[in-house]
């Protein structure tokens, strides 16, 4: 089976459930109803389980035995010969696709005859950017594709929009896949500037770029760290979402670069170099916007070179987005954003921690009461320089001084609870239920006397006492009753037995029950309160918030 999978997932177009919905013309949600009415409906040949890949031969053969969806359209038959003619490699068919419309009927006529004619007839009733743009949307969508270096998914580049603003006239983006992000980035800019290391990649960019209504844009082919094309360019906005964990990112051939203003990143530490490969191109007043995996603010290798850019005021603000905005994971991922000071923009004195990650996918980028927080520079330069953004804003949201002090209060009035609880008992004679005069529940219950619950009884007449009643059902000796025999306890309120007595002395038994009861309650809230102020006196004294008792008053 393992095999079979392997085949299908290797030499067939696979399709995700968004997909044959776009194939079939109906929602997401008629597909998925399929999915659990039907059981013939395709079994998934690739993908997780929140992602799964279907096999389009077999997806369209079962469509078409259930009649379902509508006939296809046009541009939902170029899409399938698409897939069916370039597989994974899905930009060399854009690029063929963006070609033809840029070349029109003075391109090369080598290519694929069908796919081709279909281009045509769609561009009848359409502009090429419009085509060219719904193809691009369906790639980025498309669970399908081989990898996603290239791919910044639509979610992510909202945020990095959002947070980056529309002050700059230029903008790079050293590395910038098939342009989505620098496109919807730079849309009010004046310059535009890409460079990818994938040439199938820049290519596309390039004619995507030709057929939008964009600015004057220039991408370039490349290793944005081993051959910078734009060594002297200075732009008012670098974004960047780099490519992650490339252990052979050149450092070998690097160590003496300018562009390591802030130290020489480790090998594990790709994504700091492209952080300061992007700060390098950027202008006096300028911002850097880069994605960075969340390892990336803790981790001991770069502990030097984000203390340089904390000790300089050139960190501004750090956004911890919420899991899912990634196209090739579904962790969460953190945004960096640095500015170069100038006349008009200086060194900051505190960075903002945003965490976002709590939040729905779809949710605003405006941060919610209690989801960001200033940090002074001085509180970040300790022992690891950590820029989690929820580490700070838990620790400056707590005010540890007043909740240490309540929570002490608290156990205070607590234990003096206690003390008055545990009832004065006297010695007794034997045990109640070994001397005969007992009844069991369930005849109390058929004489309707009281009336049970799974775990509890409770009287329904004036001659028995309700806590009288619990208190011995609780008793060792139907607890032994009531247990079962691999070892799990079940209240048998039916079957339990209390012993025969007055209503005065169940009295006597019942206050005496209830104050067992309370202190119980009172114990377990004791043991919450002590768990938090200890967490509160630990996190409190190693974070600074509070201070050790002085000799004058350790004692109190």
């Amino acid at each position: 089976m393992e095999d079979d999978t392997a085949r299908l997932a290797t030499t067939e177009p696979l399709v995700t459930a968004a997909e044959i919905a776009r194939l079939t013309g109906v929602t997401r949600a008629a597909v998925s109803n399929w999915r659990r009415r039907h059981e013939d409906f395709p079994t998934p040949v690739a993908g997780g389980a929140g992602s799964p890949l279907y096999s389009l031969p077999e997806v369209r053969s079962w469509l078409e035995n259930q009649s379902k969806g509508k006939e296809a359209s046009t541009e939902v038959r170029l899409w399938e010969r698409l897939r069916t003619v370039y597989g994974d490699d899905m930009v060399r068919g854009l690029t063929e696709v963006a070609e033809t419309l840029v070349q029109g009927d003075r391109g090369r006529h080598n290519g694929d005859d069908a796919l081709r004619s279909l281009v045509a007839e769609l561009t009848a009733d359409r502009s090429p950017a419009e085509l060219l743009a719904g193809l691009t949307a369906r790639y980025v969508d498309s669970s399908g594709r081989a990898g996603s270096d290239g791919i910044t998914s639509q979610r992510l580049t909202q945020a990095i929009t959002y947070f980056a603003g529309d002050e700059a006239r230029t903008v790079l983006d050293p590395a910038c896949g098939i342009g989505s992000l620098l496109f919807a980035v730079g849309g009010r800019a004046d310059t535009l500037y890409g460079q990818d290391v994938d040439p199938a990649n820049a290519r596309f960019a390039g004619l995507r770029a030709g057929l939008m209504d964009l600015p004057d844009t220039t991408v370039r082919a490349g290793d944005s760290l081993r051959d910078d094309q734009y060594r002297d360019l200075r732009a008012e906005l670098v974004v960047c979402e780099p490519p992650v964990g490339i252990a052979d990112w050149g450092r070998e051939d690097l160590l003496l670069d300018p562009r390591w203003e802030f130290g020489i990143p480790s090998r594990a530490e790709s994504e700091l170099a492209w952080l300061q490969h992007s700060y390098f191109h950027t202008a006096p007043g300028g911002q850097v916007l880069i994605v960075m995996p969340t390892s990336v603010a803790y981790r001991k290798a770069g502990r030097r070179i984000r203390a340089e850019l904390v000790r300089r005021g050139l960190l501004t603000h750090v956004v911890a987005l919420p899991p899912g905005m990634a196209a090739s994971h579904a962790l969460s991922v953190h945004l960096w954003v640095l500015r170069r000071p100038s006349d008009t923009h200086q060194a900051v004195e505190s960075v903002r921690m945003t965490d976002l990650t709590g939040n729905a996918l779809d949710a605003s980028f405006e941060p919610q009461p209690g989801q960001s927080t200033e940090v002074p520079r001085i509180e970040l330069l300790d022992d690891t320089v950590d820029l989690t953004p929820a580490t700070h804003i838990a620790a400056r949201l707590t005010d540890y001084a007043a909740q240490y002090t309540a929570v002490r209060a608290d156990i205070g009035a607590r234990l003096a609870q206690l003390q008055g609880l545990l009832p004065t008992l006297s010695e007794g004679s034997g045990g109640h239920l070994q001397d005969g005069a007992v009844v069991s529940l369930s005849e109390l219950s058929r004489a309707g006397l009281i009336r049970t619950s799974e775990d509890a009884a409770v009287s329904t007449s004036d001659q028995l006492d309700t806590d009288y009643l619990n208190g011995f059902l609780r008793s060792p000796a139907n607890n032994r009753r009531s247990t079962t025999a691999s070892g799990t306890f079940r209240t048998d309120t039916r079957g339990a037995r209390i012993p025969r007595m007055g209503i005065e002395d169940q009295r006597r038994y019942g206050a005496a029950f209830r104050s067992l009861v309370e202190f119980e309650r009172l114990m377990r809230d004791l043991t919450e309160l002590g768990e938090r102020a200890a967490t509160l006196a630990r996190d409190g004294l190693t974070g600074g918030a509070l201070l050790p008792p002085s000799d004058n008053d350790a004692g109190s």
